[in-house]
């Protein structure tokens, strides 16, 4: 259904809930994306954990961005204070991945005319105006998409794309001198971290690090000339430990923003990972990339096209891939 603005003379504004991490956040861009295609002068915001605003560093949609911290247990004065937020400028639209009846009554609750969301269509649910029916086999990217249905646009949602900011080129092109040298063109990067959330919750998606020493050893012995880069978060810092002592030699990168992480994946040969919100900036970059999946489904987290190949491990337990299949995966033949 078309949306209908508040005057005519006014661009249109539109909000979307967007809980999750980075990695949901990239997911979500080609929605945005969409929205911006279809309405060129609207005022497009953001509501997201604080955890995952950076995301929107790279980001060509989006006008504003809002946090609140949805995963907190949150009182009423909680929430009344995020409506008395949303409620200061008169949004036309709103849309929410959130799938729970919670979420739907926080949509209801703005007053914003114009609501999406996740439900089977028919009568009976007030709080949605626009409900779109919930796919979720098939790419995320592809199933948030499908939430655009509700303001009438049929259109493919494509791959997750990013902005590069010059100075984060820059940066990521003093980086790789820094690093290898003026000579060293191409190189691989390594990013063995996932998110502290991840780990918090008992999502095992962390490949043991001794492991990745023996794929570092044999990558070498197989592509002597090619350099390899371990790149690290702030949290992966303790995971770093399991390399360098073992690998005082490997090169090291800890990008300070998302951003400056963005431009030194987009300038690899290639990535290996885990299913993390790096994996999700080497789609947005078509960086060719290996992620290895633990208990997380690739099917719905990588594209089924591009230059993205994973490897999923046996009963979702990580240390069940042997370093001589991700070489192999490498170096086919």
């Amino acid at each position: 259904m078309e949306m209908a603005f508040r005057d005519a003379a006014l661009a249109p504004r539109i909000l979307a809930l967007v809980p999750g991490g980075i990695g949901d956040q990239i997911l979500f861009f080609p929605t945005l994306a969409s929205l911006r295609q279809r309405y060129p002068e609207a005022e497009l915001a953001v509501l997201v954990e604080p955890r995952a605003a950076a995301a929107y560093e790279v980001c060509p949609s989006v006008n504003r961005v809002l946090t609140f911290p949805f995963k907190q247990q949150l009182s009423l004065a909680d929430l009344s204070d995020l409506l008395g937020r949303i409620r200061e400028r008169p949004y036309d639209a709103v849309l929410s991945l959130g799938r729970s009846l919670g979420v739907k009554l926080l949509l209801w609750l703005t007053g914003i005319p114009k609501r999406v969301g996740y439900a089977p269509p028919g009568p009976g649910r007030p709080w949605l105006t626009d409900p779109v029916p919930l796919k979720p086999a098939q790419y995320a990217a592809n199933m948030y998409h499908d939430l655009v249905q509700g303001f009438g646009i049929v259109a493919p949602a494509g791959l997750p794309q990013i902005r590069l900011k010059k100075t984060d080129l820059e940066w990521a092109e003093q980086e790789r001198r820094r690093l290898l040298g003026d000579a060293a063109q191409d190189y691989v990067l390594l990013h063995p971290g996932a998110s502290q959330l991840s780990q918090e919750k008992g999502i095992q998606k962390l490949y043991p690090p001794e492991k990745w020493v023996k794929v570092v050893r044999g990558f070498r012995e197989k592509r002597p000339e090619l350099p390899l880069v371990l790149v690290l978060g702030p949290e992966d810092e303790q995971l770093a430990k399991g390399f360098l002592s073992q690998l005082p030699d490997l090169a090291v990168s800890r990008p300070a923003q998302l951003g400056q992480l963005a431009a030194l994946i987009g300038g690899a040969t290639l990535l290996l990972c885990v299913d993390s919100a790096p994996m999700h900036l080497g789609v947005a970059t078509q960086t060719p990339l290996l992620a290895l999946f633990g208990p997380t489904e690739p099917e719905r987290l990588l594209p089924a096209e591009g230059p993205f190949r994973f490897l999923k491990a046996a009963n979702g337990a990580m240390e069940s891939i042997v370093p001589e299949q991700i070489l192999q995966v490498i170096f086919p033949g």
